[in-house]
């Protein structure tokens, strides 16, 4: 008897396993928030110098104001391109020459903004950028805060997952839901810039810590039929986080008070995760038979099959050849271990280049909405509703295909969606690009859901959490890197989307040499994992022809455009 048949035998997907699987969706949910969450707290609002007394209209959301103020505005600041006034130049004493008919303004000598700026406040009422004044030269600040937060995360995913493997995962799950309820709240009331990329870095760390943990308790006390329900589960909870953020953040216009409200429900997670046992099978690898005994009997009783429970004794646990968890690992877990042998070699880096890729192209999408013109509120609410059907067809294609396949068509036809926004000529309507991109978000929400789950499969319970963390770390690389195409993009606007659809489209060969985990139990030692995979000649062939033929196709439709446009 293996182990997910042993958990099948005390009650299965019980009501120990759904009461927890509610419970650990609460991180998921706020994960989702706080990821995005600078889309709200780092918003820039419209803006421009402030002038010499007697304008004081800082807390106006009125940019204009009566007849005299927008006479006076209009002798002070310069025009930009658009003939509004210009966000980061004035003039150094009023130019009333300009208020008379045809006036020029040509020749006259401007001046940065030395007194700070007045900030449109209708639609926030303050974020980091008008706390810390970030424009004119320091955008790039707002996003190096947000990479500072994804690096937190990418750092985080190597501690604690290293750190779980090797002291439970219970303690590190409490321990980080600890860490992240104070440096959040920390974050919301700290007087400079510094500090609170300090405290947003800690935060990320945290984070990760609290939903690899979670993640891998629900999977671990699950059987393996269960796994899919459960994965899809937590996936919709992501997505129920970014539909969340965009109500909190219009009902909350301060960003301090906001910051709070998303970091200090973590305090919950810290209460309730000290009832929660320790996973089962990780206490067997890790040579502690009574305390797995006596967690497995308290889940059969939560169950109703104490019965069930009182048999799981140290003789018949021996006599069901469960004792190869007793031994599966004489060393403790180091993040070497996924590099040992050819196959977990194979595994790792396909995986992290999996996870780098859906994550670099996911939030290159999803992070600073206000490119796209629209309501931030409303334009956040549509990303993040895409991914319900997107997660639903990850959930079907998994059910009735492999793991791999599925993987691999959803990252092309993200990639595909990305990239075909190249071809649409500059002056279509909005709704054109937006509905590729949204369908693009879907697609790599579609692959991240089918991701999580192949990732706790391929690698065995003696280092699956440093799977994991390995995972988490390049994907934490692809969204510290996402913030920085758009700051390079702001001069080459094709870049993005080239970058963005090109990644998927080519991490396809690295599903090729993953082997498939549909209707397997999950691996306990390396040495199972060594025993299932077999080069993948086939599948690297079709894979190789349906990329030809996409690409040939995609050449077709741009010499197409071209003769259309001559």
């Amino acid at each position: 008897m293996g182990f997910s048949e042993l958990l099948n035998s005390i009650g299965g997907l019980g009501t120990f396993q759904k009461v927890q699987t509610a419970l650990l969706l609460l991180p998921w949910a706020l994960l989702s928030s706080q990821n995005l969450l600078q889309n709200f707290t780092a918003a820039e609002p419209d803006h421009r110098c402030r002038l010499p007394p007697p304008d004081n209209r800082s807390g106006s959301g009125d940019l204009t104001g009566p007849v005299g103020a927008r006479d006076l505005l209009r002798a002070s600041v310069p025009l930009d391109a658009q003939g509004r006034p210009d966000r980061c130049l004035r003039y150094p004493r009023p130019q009333w020459q300009l208020l008379l008919p045809n006036a020029s303004a040509e020749g006259l000598v401007t001046e940065g903004c030395l007194q700070g700026w007045v900030y449109d406040r209708t639609v926030f009422l303050s974020t980091i950028v008008t706390e810390w004044d970030l424009v004119c030269g320091k955008e790039s600040m707002k996003s190096i805060a947000q990479s500072v937060y994804m690096a937190g995360l990418q750092v985080g995913a190597v501690v604690f997952g290293t750190l779980s493997d090797r002291f439970g995962r219970k303690t590190i799950m409490t321990w980080s839901a600890l860490q992240m309820s104070l440096t959040g709240v920390c974050a919301a009331f700290v007087p400079t810039y510094a500090s609170y990329c300090a405290l947003r870095f800690l935060s990320g760390m945290a984070l990760t810590g609290v939903c690899l943990t979670s993640h891998c308790l629900n999977v671990e006390w699950t059987p393996t039929q269960s796994h899919t329900l459960v994965n899809t589960v937590t996936a919709y909870y992501f997505t129920v986080g970014q539909l969340i953020l965009p109500g909190a953040a219009y009902l909350i216009r301060d960003w301090r008070w906001l910051q709070f409200t998303l970091s200090v429900l973590f305090i919950v997670v810290f209460f309730y995760s000290r009832w929660l046992p320790e996973s089962a099978r990780w206490l067997l690898i890790h040579n502690k038979p009574q305390m797995a005994v006596k967690s497995l009997q308290r889940v059969a009783r939560i169950n109703g099959r104490a019965e069930e429970g009182e048999k799981i004794t140290l003789e018949v646990r021996e006599r069901e050849r469960l004792c190869k968890e007793l031994d599966a690992m004489n060393s403790s877990p180091f993040i070497s271990d996924l590099f040992h042998t050819p196959t977990m070699r194979m595994v790792t880096c396909c995986i992290m280049l999996l996870w780098f890729v859906c994550s670099f192209a996911y939030y290159g999408l999803a992070m600073d909405l206000e490119k796209f013109g629209l309501n931030v509120y409303w334009i956040q609410v549509l990303f993040a509703a895409v991914d319900v059907p997107g997660k639903l067809a990850a959930a079907l294609g998994i059910f009735w295909f492999s793991r791999r396949f599925t993987l691999l068509i959803f990252q092309l036809l993200a990639g595909s969606m990305i990239i075909g926004s190249i071809f649409i000529p500059p002056g279509e309507p909005f709704r054109s690009t937006s509905i590729l991109a949204l369908m693009g978000k879907g697609f790599l929400a579609s692959a991240f859901t089918c991701l999580y789950q192949y990732t706790l499969e391929l690698f065995p319970t003696e280092i699956r959490q440093m799977g994991m963390g390995a995972g988490f770390f390049s994907s934490r690389m692809g969204s510290l890197m996402a913030p920085f195409i758009y700051v390079v993009g702001s001069h080459v606007p094709i870049l993005q989307p080239v970058l963005f659809g090109a990644a998927p489209l080519l991490s396809v060969f690295a599903v090729c040499f993953l082997f498939d985990t549909r209707n397997l139990p999950l691996p306990e030692t390396v040495q199972e994992v060594e025993g299932r995979w077999v080069f993948p000649t086939l599948t690297v062939k079709i894979t190789i022809m349906m990329i030809v033929r996409h690409l040939l196709r995609a050449r077709e439709l741009r010499h197409r455009e071209v003769k259309r446009l001559a």
